[in-house]
């Protein structure tokens, strides 16, 4: 006499679909989250793989900026005149530093996601997005760690956090919008052409000081003129540059205007960064789901 055994019910089954933009956003959203246990282990292994066989390990997230302040306070206040040096100038130079290390890690880290990562785009399925937002969420973490840093330097120094740093999670959702465009678009275009990275490094190099992290704006004449055209430098920075504003944001709710603590700041100054920084993931992420079912080829 046979008996009949229960069935076990098949293991999920998922299906790459090649025509990526068939997907709607919700349907999209739905995945990434059903795939949540998977950008936890993406983040966890970048941050392990950063700092294995580390002797100081994630203390490096604070020395990072720390070593970077200290050079640049001895450059522009002990070895020079000391004329433009702000008060707190330390304080100064650590609060444009952390967010800059923040974006940089993010770009470079977002620009590799897919490349690095060969053996799982090409092997396995899941929604290729949580590899650049696996990059954002590693140096989120860092970022964090070197928070900490900064608010003990900022009481070591005798300033204190002031009802105005109540902005900062509206900056700091600003910036993570706009590094998130930023690495969807780099890790799409890194694919097909590989020396994106290398022209990403000359790219953040000239970014880098291009972004007021170690100068005020008030360094800059109130106008300045070329080839015959007028304009603001300080204004101009700010429009063609994000993280300028961004950095600019941080510092006034932070460190202040003068350096004895943080002032209140113009929501429209942040809003037109918010939306210039929602274009910027508009456009990156476009990128990236269009040419997202042509990594496997590529690679």
């Amino acid at each position: 006499m046979a008996i009949d055994h229960p069935q076990t019910p098949p293991p999920d089954i998922y299906v790459f679909d090649s025509e990526a933009g068939t997907m709607t956003p919700w349907q999209r959203l739905h995945n990434l989250y059903k795939f949540r246990y998977l950008l936890y282990n993406l983040v966890l292994r970048d941050l392990k793989a950063r700092y294995k066989n580390s002797l100081l390990g994630v203390l490096w997230s604070m020395l990072n900026p720390l070593g970077l302040m200290l050079v640049f306070t001895a450059l522009f206040t002990v070895l020079s005149s000391g004329d433009n040096a702000q008060n707190n100038f330390p304080i100064f130079v650590l609060v444009g530093l952390m967010p800059w290390n923040f974006f940089s890690g993010t770009v470079v880290g977002g620009a590799n996601s897919i490349t690095g990562n060969v053996s799982l785009v090409k092997k396995v399925y899941f929604p290729r997005e949580l590899l650049p937002l696996a990059a954002l969420l590693s140096n989120f973490v860092n970022f964090m760690i070197a928070a900490m840093l900064f608010i003990a330097m900022m009481y070591l120094f005798g300033l204190r956090l002031t009802i105005h740093a109540l902005w900062v999670p509206a900056i700091l959702l600003t910036q993570m919008i706009f590094m998130l465009g930023l690495a969807f678009l780099f890790g799409a275009l890194n694919v097909f052409y590989r020396d994106v990275i290398m022209v990403l490094e000359v790219v953040l190099l000239a970014w880098f000081f291009l972004t007021p992290i170690f100068y005020p704006f008030s360094l800059f004449d109130n106008y300045a003129q070329l080839f015959g055209v007028e304009f603001s430098p300080a204004r101009l920075m700010r429009w063609l540059n994000p993280m300028a504003s961004i950095i600019d944001s941080y510092r006034t709710v932070l460190w202040g205007a003068n350096g004895l603590g943080g002032v209140s700041m113009n929501p429209a100054f942040l809003l037109r960064t918010f939306v210039t920084s929602l274009m910027v993931l508009i456009m990156g992420y476009l990128v990236f789901i269009r040419t997202e079912h042509l990594f496997g080829e590529k690679l």
